[in-house]
C-alpha cells in the first residue's frame, strides 16, 4: 500500500519552512537597516574594561593553572591577526588536582562587535590550522546560574582528539553560530550601539568525547562560580536563560518598531 504524508506533518514541515523563511528575510531586513543607520556608540567603553587576565583566578576550587604548556591552546587565529581583531585574547591550562585532567581556556575579547571586526567561531579556525572537523551541534550546558547556551565541536589532528564547549557573548547576549551571532550584532545596531564581544572556549584532549565535556562543563561552573557577579557577567551576560535565537530574534523585533 502507497504510503502517504499525514496532513499534519504536511502543515509541520511548511510551518518549519514558513518560519525559517520569515527569519531570514527579518534578519536581511534588520541588517540592512542596521548598515543605513551605521551605528557610532560603542556600548562598553574599553577604558572602563580591567582585563580578563585579571578576572580569571590562577587557582579556584579543584582546579590550579599549569605554567608553560601555551604551546597546547590552539589560539583563535594566527599572532598577527590576533592583535588585529581582539583587544585581549587569554590563554590558560588548567589541572585537576583530584584526577591530574587538564582543561585549556581561550578567551578572546574584543570592543567592537562590527561585522568586520566580528569573533571568529573555532568550526571556521581549528580547520585553518589544520584539524579536521569530525562534528558540530547547539547544546545547553547546565550550570548552577542557569543554562549557557553553547556550541559542540569535535576536532581531531593526526592521534590528537579534541572536543571543544564554546560560546559567543555579543553585549548581553549569549550566541551560538553564525545567524545568533549576527542577529544580537543588528539589534544593538539598530539602536546606534556597537556591542563588544567575547568568545569563550574549553577544550581537551581526550578521545572519551562524553567525558570530555562532562569536565568542561564541571570546569566553567567551577570557575563562573568563583566569580563575583559583576565579573561573572562578563562572560554570561546579565541572564543565561534567556538567550536564544528565538529571543534575540524577538529583541531584533522590537528594535525594528521603535
Amino acid at each position: 500500500m502507497e504510503k502517504r504524508n499525514s496532513p499534519r506533518c504536511g502543515m509541520t514541515m511548511q510551518s518549519l519552512s514558513f518560519r525559517n523563511l520569515s527569519l531570514l528575510a527579518l534578519m536581511f531586513i534588520a541588517a540592512a537597516l542596521a548598515i543605513v543607520l551605521k551605528p557610532t556608540h560603542f556600548e562598553v567603553d574599553p577604558s572602563s574594561q580591567k582585563g580578563y587576565e585579571k578576572i580569571i583566578p590562577n587557582k579556584f576550587g579543584d582546579w590550579l593553572t599549569e605554567e608553560n604548556e601555551g604551546s597546547l591552546v590552539v589560539n583563535p587565529q594566527q599572532e598577527e591577526q590576533l592583535k588585529e581583531l581582539y583587544s585581549e585574547v587569554v590563554a590558560k591550562i588548567y589541572v585537576q588536582a583530584s584526577s591530574g585532567r587538564k582543561i585549556m581556556l581561550s578567551i578572546a575579547y574584543s570592543a567592537d562587535q562590527r561585522h568586520e571586526n566580528q569573533i571568529h567561531k573555532p568550526e571556521v579556525c581549528y580547520p585553518a590550522q589544520g584539524f579536521e572537523l569530525l562534528g558540530i551541534k547547539k547544546d545547553l550546558m547546565q550550570t548552577r546560574f542557569g543554562n549557557i547556551p553553547v556550541m559542540r565541536v569535535q576536532t581531531r589532528q593526526g592521534r590528537r582528539v579534541e572536543p571543544v564547549t564554546y560560546w559567543i557573548r555579543v553585549g548581553d547576549k549569549l550566541a551560538r553560530g553564525a545567524i545568533e551571532q549576527n542577529l544580537a550584532r543588528v539589534q544593538f545596531g539598530l539602536r546606534g550601539r556597537i556591542p563588544d564581544g567575547l568568545l569563550f572556549r574549553v577544550s581537551s584532549i581526550e578521545d572519551d568525547t562524553v567525558a570530555a565535556y562532562q569536565l568542561q562543563d564541571q570546569f566553567v561552573d567551577d570557575l563562573i562560580g568563583a566569580l563575583d557577579p559583576v565579573d561573572r557577567s562578563q562572560f554570561i551576560g546579565d541572564t543565561v536563560s534567556s538567550n536564544s535565537a528565538t529571543t534575540i530574534l524577538s529583541g531584533v523585533t522590537r528594535a525594528l518598531k521603535d
